[in-house]
Formats: C-alpha cells, sequence, structure tokens
C-alpha cells in the first residue's frame, strides 16, 4: 500500500494537518470551481503555484503526489486522442493521411490535462492532510442545514469519508489479485480482444467478492462497536476555527475572484 497515495492519510505536523476540515474542505471547492473558470494559462498558472506552495508548506514529497496522478495517465491518453479525432476548429497544423490536426484540438487537451492534474493535487492535499474521522466530522457540519429536511447527514459524512478511506485498500486488492491471476497464467496484456476480455472479468468476480467481503466485516466491526444508524451521537472531538482557517478561506476566496476577474477583463 506503500505506493498508493490516492485517499491516503500522511501523519505530520505541518500548518495544513493542523487546520480545522472544515476550512479545508470549503477551500477546496472555492479552489476547484476556480479551475474551471477559463481564466487561460495566466489563471492556471497562479493556481497550480498556489497549490504547489501548499503542498511545500504540507510537508508533503512531490514524489507523492505525482503517483496520485498516475492512474489518470490512460485518461489523459484517451482524451487526445478523442479530440484530435472530433475538434476541427482552429488553424491546420498537420495531416496524416485521414487525420487532420487542428490548434484547438491541442489546445482543449491540454485545458483538460491541466484540470485534471490541479484537481488530483488539490484532492490528495485534502485527504494527506485530513484524518478519515476529521473529515466525517466536517463534511457532517457543512451538511448540517439539511436536517431541517430531515436528510440523514451523519450517514452521509460516514459514506464518503468510508469511500475515501477504501481508495487505497482496494487499488492493494486489485493489484494483490491481479497478481495472483498472471501466476496463474492469465494474460492481461496480450492476445485477442476476447481473451482481454475474459482475462478482465477474471479481475472484476473477484474484486466484487472481496469489496463485499469487506463491507460485511466493516459492518460487523461497526456494530460490535455499538454503532446504530440514525442513533443520536455525541462527539469526543469538537471541530473550532482558528485564525489559520480564516487565513484559508480568504485566501481560496481571493483566488476564486481572482480568476473570474481575469475571465472578465483578460479573456
Amino acid at each position: 500500500m506503500k505506493n498508493v497515495t490516492l485517499g491516503r492519510y500522511i501523519p505530520l505536523d505541518s500548518f495544513f494537518h493542523k487546520l480545522d476540515p472544515r476550512s479545508k474542505i470549503c477551500a477546496m471547492f472555492a479552489i476547484l470551481i476556480a479551475i474551471f473558470i477559463p481564466a487561460g494559462w495566466i489563471g492556471y498558472a497562479i493556481i497550480g503555484t498556489v497549490i504547489v506552495s501548499c503542498i511545500f508548506i504540507a510537508k508533503l514529497q512531490l514524489d507523492f503526489i505525482i503517483k496520485a496522478m498516475k492512474p489518470m495517465l490512460m485518461m489523459m491518453i484517451f482524451l487526445f486522442v478523442i479530440n484530435l479525432l472530433v475538434v476541427k476548429t482552429g488553424d491546420l497544423l498537420f495531416t496524416i493521411g485521414p487525420l487532420t490536426v487542428y490548434t484547438d484540438a491541442l489546445t482543449q487537451t491540454a485545458y483538460i490535462a491541466v484540470r485534471l492534474v490541479l484537481m488530483i493535487m488539490l484532492t490528495t492535499l485534502l485527504t494527506a492532510t485530513t484524518k478519515p474521522m476529521d473529515m466525517t466530522l466536517g463534511i457532517e457540519d457543512l451538511l448540517a442545514p439539511l436536517e431541517k429536511l430531515k436528510v440523514p447527514t451523519h450517514d452521509i459524512a460516514m459514506m464518503i469519508s468510508l469511500a475515501l478511506r477504501f481508495i487505497p485498500t482496494l487499488i492493494d486488492e486489485a493489484d494483490r489479485i491481479l497478481k495472483a491471476q498472471s501466476s496463474r497464467g492469465v494474460d492481461f496484456e496480450n492476445g485477442k480482444f476476447g481473451e482481454k476480455i475474459t482475462a478482465i472479468v477474471s479481475l472484476i468476480v473477484p474484486m466484487f467478492v472481496s469489496c463485499f467481503q469487506r463491507a460485511d466485516d466493516l459492518a460487523d466491526a461497526m456494530e460490535a462497536r455499538g454503532y446504530v444508524v440514525g442513533a443520536k451521537r455525541v462527539r469526543y472531538k469538537t471541530l473550532k476555527f482558528h485564525g489559520g482557517d480564516y487565513v484559508v478561506l480568504i485566501v481560496s476566496n481571493l483566488i476564486l475572484v481572482g480568476m473570474i476577474l481575469i475571465w472578465i477583463f483578460v479573456k
């Protein structure tokens, strides 16, 4: 599991580790919105600089962040190929047989890739500096106004927290099953299309069985500890904002406003 970074908490003593999870979640959403504002390369450069600076302040290694991006490499390649085939606007760059490549295809692919990279860096920063239980408490508090509408906010927060917590576990389990099936002679790389489908099925079926087994074990463990769905619960830890939390919220919202201004006046 040491090679899996997505959803993994890293216990360090940094400024971001000490922040209230609510401030980090709100700041993350503000910057995520800013990422999707078409502020051009200037906006992406500003956001990227801020996120990289936050990573260093959190005392995280860049290798840790880069490993989180590896699962998205195939998606980026797929989007690149689709854009080359579909986007036919802009200036013509070159032609290879029936394939014509235009400037807008490369530009749109670059924008999508940069957005994905920034999003992964930002979400990895959040999960690496926030304990799963703190994440649950923060999400529950942010969803608290929905309780008036009879929305089970605690259950929703618990599900989100468990999903984030088990991402690295399931990835590690998939890697273990992949190696086990390969040792039994299953070839995931070579062969015809039908053979590859059969190989993938041999991976998916054990994964589903393992997921259901882990879910059943987790449910038994929670019941053994007295967890009751919908019961009124008390907290050992109370969340409280401090000076750093307000600074993070102000900076993230300033970035959002700045991206909107760049979009309006510089586009």
